[in-house]
C-alpha cells in the first residue's frame, strides 16, 4: 500500500493590524482557501506575527493540520509582540511542529526580511492576507508576495469584502 503523500506546505504573509471583525472574515476565507488547496490537512509555515499569521495558525490547527514557525530573532516575542498578545503567541508557538530561527540576534527589518525569505523557501503555495496596498519597508507583505511569484510559487491574495486594517494612533 503506497504511503500517504506529504501534506501541501502553505505559507502565509499578511497584515498585522486587523480589526476583530476582519480576523473573523479572514478565518472564514482561510478555511475556504485551505480546503480548496487540498482535501487533506495542510502543513503551514508562518512567522506567527499578530493578525494574519496567527489567524492562519489557528485555522490550520482547526482543520487538522500542523505548522512550523520561522522566528526572525530570539527577542521577537518581547521586541515585537505586544504584552497583551503574548499569551496567545506563546500558546501558538508551543503548538508548532517546528520552530526555525533566521540566525539574526535582534528583531528588525533585516531579520524580518530573512524570516520572509525562509518562509518562501519552505512552501509550495503562499496565501497573502493583503489589501493590495504597497508596503513601506523591505519586509512588507507586497515584497513577500513578489518574492514568491518570482520563484513561481502559486500565490492567493485574500482580502474579504468588508475587511479593514486598524488605523494606528486611533
Amino acid at each position: 500500500m503506497p504511503a500517504d503523500p506529504a501534506p501541501v506546505r502553505v505559507g502565509v504573509t499578511g497584515h498585522i493590524n486587523l480589526t476583530y471583525d476582519t480576523e473573523l472574515l479572514v478565518a472564514d476565507a482561510l478555511r475556504a482557501e485551505l480546503r480548496r488547496i487540498s482535501d487533506r490537512p495542510v502543513h503551514g509555515v508562518t512567522c506567527l506575527a499578530a493578525g494574519a499569521d496567527q489567524v492562519f495558525a489557528r485555522t490550520v490547527l482547526e482543520l487538522g493540520g500542523t505548522y512550523e514557525v520561522v522566528l526572525p530573532a530570539p527577542d521577537y516575542r518581547t521586541a515585537v509582540i505586544a504584552p497583551e498578545n503574548r499569551a496567545a503567541f506563546d500558546e501558538l508557538l508551543n503548538r508548532a511542529a517546528t520552530v526555525v530561527h533566521t540566525g539574526y540576534a535582534r528583531s528588525g527589518t533585516a531579520a524580518f526580511v530573512a524570516a520572509n525569505q525562509e518562509l518562501v523557501r519552505r512552501v509550495q503555495r503562499l496565501v497573502a492576507v493583503w489589501d493590495g496596498e504597497p508596503g513601506c519597508h523591505a519586509a512588507s507583505t507586497d515584497r513577500t508576495v513578489d518574492r514568491a511569484r518570482q520563484r513561481g510559487i502559486p500565490t492567493t491574495i485574500l482580502w474579504p469584502a468588508g475587511a479593514r486594517r486598524l488605523v494606528l494612533g486611533d
